[in-house]
């Protein structure tokens, strides 16, 4: 696994490279299913334990850290969706929290699960990608799966003569329908590509990051250039480490409050 055992971009393929079964449309990364699976069991999980727990007197610190998430996705919901829909605030919360632990599997060491992994299958050449929202497959599922709700809620408030409408008449007037079709319908598509883009470009650029880092270590890191590249290569990787935490949490936040702008546009009658 490591760059002293095969050249930089060998290196670089191996660690982009999923773990799959199947050929063309049809085929499955299995490490973004188990990963995101696991990271989505770990919120149920999580949350039922501490639903159990619950304390209105005097809460724990954890209890106060969740309470704090929860304020903080309310607010933006009251901010940014008009009305009331049930479903809103905890899709919200689910979104944000589970993008953002599949962006913090970027935090781990590059060569760590992957090097796990190979000890495990005894194949030093098996693939593990452990980071979900590095695949465009999961972030293009959470966008039309949001496309879809957008899709819904439009036809559930506006009618379906009102949806019509806003492609007919959109946003040109009568005179010009051809025009207002082909605007309205690159201005709608544009909704889930954007949240799928977005979140896959910055994380796999900041995996790629990672990897770069790592191949000081492993590949100019030798004999006495160690003493050098060594401590450069713990200074870049805490550096991009403590910068790409800011990232990963941006990056939740954006398609949180994206979700939450295209679904209240969705429940604006007059839009």
């Amino acid at each position: 696994m490591s760059a002293e055992k095969m050249g930089t971009v060998e290196y670089i393929q191996h660690h982009l490279t999923n773990n799959s079964i199947g050929e063309g449309f049809w085929t499955l990364n299995i490490d973004t299913i188990v990963v995101s699976l696991i990271l989505g069991a770990l919120i149920v999980f999580v949350s039922a334990r501490l639903g159990r727990q619950l304390s209105t007197g005097e809460p724990g610190g954890f209890q106060n850290f969740v309470e704090s998430i929860l304020d903080f996705v309310a607010t933006n919901v009251r901010d940014a969706f008009p009305g009331h829909n049930p479903i809103i605030a905890p899709l919200a919360l689910t979104i944000f929290i589970w993008v953002w632990l599949m962006n913090f599997m970027d935090m781990i060491p590059v060569d760590l699960f992957p090097y796990l992994f190979q000890l495990i299958t005894g194949d030093s050449h098996a693939f593990l990608k452990i980071v979900p929202t590095t695949d465009l497959n999961t972030t293009l599922a959470m966008a039309l799966t949001v496309f879809v709700l957008i899709i819904f809620y439009s036809i559930k408030i506006k009618g379906v003569w009102g949806f019509t409408k806003m492609f007919l008449f959109h946003p040109f007037g009568k005179f010009f329908i051809p025009v207002n079709i082909v605007m309205t319908f690159i201005e709608e598509i544009s909704k889930p590509l954007s949240l799928a883009l977005r979140l896959f470009g910055n994380m796999f650029a900041g995996e790629l990051v990672f990897l770069l880092i790592a191949l000081i270590g492993g590949t100019l890191a030798v004999g006495a250039a160690a003493l050098f590249w060594a401590p450069l290569q713990i200074i870049l990787d805490l550096g991009w480490l403590i910068f790409h935490l800011l990232v990963i949490t941006l990056q939740a936040f954006i398609f949180m409050v994206l979700t939450i702008v295209y679904l209240g546009m969705a429940h604006d009658e007059s839009h």
